[in-house]
């Protein structure tokens, strides 16, 4: 089994939020974590991303003990500290502050080298309005796809 076939994602994510921008950044994890994340045990449904002393962290991402891990198994929902550049962690810290924008992570992903990668996204929650849209769009599409497949 290829490493990168792992792709954990976060479904609710673009049906909450109007994404603005997004980013890819590595996640500090222990051995355990990175054992469970590869056979594909983690939810980051619950998840959000806040800063702590400067540093961006993940919180609520729930990855599930390993298996085969004896006590030196991690906590499933402990913070974890995200790695981003200075640049760009400045950047998410000054428009955090803006009103109603946030931090929503969307997918977890292993990179080409082995390593965990989280792809995060700068947000902007949608209104209910905003919502009911999309559910139309959505269904529209189906039924265009449907009606295609008859022909």
């Amino acid at each position: 089994m290829a490493t990168t076939d792992i792709n954990i994602r976060n479904k609710k994510a673009k049906f909450e939020y109007h994404l603005l921008e997004t980013f890819v950044a590595g996640i500090s994890l222990l051995g355990t974590e990175i054992k469970s994340i590869r056979e594909g045990k983690a939810n980051i449904s619950d998840a959000f991303c806040t800063f702590i002393n400067g540093e961006l962290y993940i919180r609520n991402l729930h990855i599930s003990e390993y298996s085969h891990g004896s006590f030196y198994n991690h906590e499933s929902k402990r913070d974890r500290k995200l790695l981003l550049t200075k640049k760009e962690i400045k950047k998410l810290l000054v428009k955090n502050e803006d009103k109603g924008l946030t931090i929503v992570p969307l997918k977890i992903f292993i990179s080409s080298r082995g390593f965990a990668k989280l792809e995060i996204a700068l947000a902007q929650g949608k209104k209910a309005f905003d919502k009911r849209d999309a559910m139309k769009e959505r269904d529209v599409k189906r039924e265009m796809d449907k009606a295609m497949k008859r022909f």
